[in-house]
């Protein structure tokens, strides 16, 4: 089917309002409806859910949580010349979508939904890896979303549900596997997208788990991970020789061999470091 509402397919939408992607703003637009829809699903149950979604672009994705039955969208979209045609998506569903003009990294979008919240996004490639990082290290846990449902380049998601031992397991896999559970739940290819891009993409889906899977202080632990990463060929014991002066006995302390390396050290690992660390 080429469209899932009365409103225009996404193609003829992008010509009416001369909407080329732009590379400065990390746009690739799905046109795929049906694609767009399947993704909404991947969410979950939207009926009595607000959705924060962040670059809505023509909005294909946001018909797609809309159709799909979302009580209410808060779509974030930074380029003034999408907002035309979100403006007819809005008055097709009236009262169910509000579209700001603005940075996603400066909206507080608790002023403008109503828990329980979800996020979904098709992400732009340049600020998506940021945006996932505030998400899952707010001040406060649980945060104020239920549930991620985030497309990213194919590489980005293989790091979120990343395991120890492999190449792209680092600090990502760790803040996202502490407090949520993470899974790669749909694979595109490139030309899914207008333009194409050069690499295939895939949608990450996480849920906010209660509480973290080990007990650790948020900080001190993203300092270590972030530390013990940054110089991942390192031993741990010259890796983090700047966090404490007593390096090699806190991570005896913690169970780890002080020569282990970043990329071998479980979550559970790094929370029991990080509660070493902590105790001063």
């Amino acid at each position: 089917m080429s469209t899932i509402d009365a409103l225009p397919p996404l193609r003829e939408v992008i010509a009416t309002h001369d909407l080329r992607a732009k590379k400065s703003l990390g746009q690739n637009f799905l046109l795929d409806l049906n694609l767009t829809a399947k993704i909404a699903r991947q969410a979950g149950d939207l009926s009595r859910t607000d959705v924060l979604e962040i670059g809505p672009g023509p909005g294909g994705l946001t018909r797609g949580l809309l159709a799909e039955g979302a009580r209410r969208v808060l779509a974030v979209e930074k380029d003034a010349r999408c907002l035309p045609a979100l403006a007819q998506i809005a008055d097709a569903y009236p009262g169910r979508l509000e579209v700001l003009n603005g940075d996603a990294l400066e909206i507080d979008p608790l002023a403008y939904l109503t828990p329980p919240i979800r996020i979904a996004a098709n992400l732009p490639y340049n600020v998506g890896t940021e945006l996932l990082v505030r998400w899952l290290t707010p001040k406060e846990w649980p945060p104020f979303w239920t549930s991620l449902t985030l497309m990213f380049q194919k590489e980005v998601a293989q790091r979120i549900v990343a395991q120890p031992g492999s190449k792209a397991y680092g600090r990502l896999a760790v803040l996202a596997q502490w407090r949520t559970e993470a899974r790669i739940v749909m694979d595109l290819p490139p030309q899914a997208f207008t333009p194409a891009p050069k690499v295939y993409s895939a949608v990450v889906h996480l849920t906010a788990l209660e509480h973290p899977k080990h007990p650790a202080d948020a900080a001190v632990l993203s300092r270590v991970v972030a530390a013990a990463f940054n110089q991942r060929r390192k031993m741990l014991r010259a890796a983090l020789k700047g966090i404490a002066p007593d390096i090699e006995d806190r991570l005896i302390a913690a169970g780890i061999t002080p020569t282990q390396r970043a990329e071998e050290i479980p979550l559970e690992g790094f929370c029991a470091l990080a509660r070493e660390i902590a105790r001063g």
